[in-house]
C-alpha cells in the first residue's frame, strides 16, 4: 500500500466505518455528518470508493441484509484500513500544527 494522502471522500468513508460496519446509505449519512454537511456522496461515487478500498484491502464486506425488499450490503474497516486512517489523521494533524504555528507568527 502506498503512503499517498487520502482524498477527503476516502478519508471520510474510512472514518464512517471506523466504529462499526455500515451499509451504503449509512455511510453516506455518516460522511455528511462527519463533514458537517460539506461532503455529500452520490451512491455511484460511494460504491466506486468502496470498490477501490476493498481492492486495496482497507475495507471488506461484512454482511448482507434484506430490508424492505432491497439488499443492504454492509462493509467494515480492516486493520489495513484503520492503519491508513490513523496515518492520514496524523498527517492532517501535523499540517494543522504547522499552520497554527505559522499563523501565530505576526509580521513585523
Amino acid at each position: 500500500m502506498d503512503a499517498r494522502p487520502l482524498t477527503e471522500p476516502t478519508f471520510l468513508v474510512l472514518a464512517a466505518l471506523a466504529d462499526r460496519p455500515r451499509h451504503g446509505y449509512g455511510v453516506i449519512g455518516e460522511v455528511e455528518e462527519l463533514s458537517g454537511g460539506r461532503v455529500t456522496l452520490r451512491v455511484g461515487t460511494l460504491y466506486g470508493v468502496l470498490d477501490r478500498l476493498v481492492a486495496e484491502g482497507r475495507v471488506e464486506p461484512d454482511r448482507e441484509e434484506v430490508h424492505a425488499g432491497r439488499v443492504r450490503r454492509y462493509h467494515r474497516l480492516t486493520a489495513a484500513g484503520r492503519q491508513a486512517l490513523e496515518a492520514e489523521l496524523a498527517r492532517q494533524e501535523s499540517n494543522a500544527r504547522a499552520v497554527r504555528a505559522r499563523l501565530a507568527v505576526r509580521p513585523a
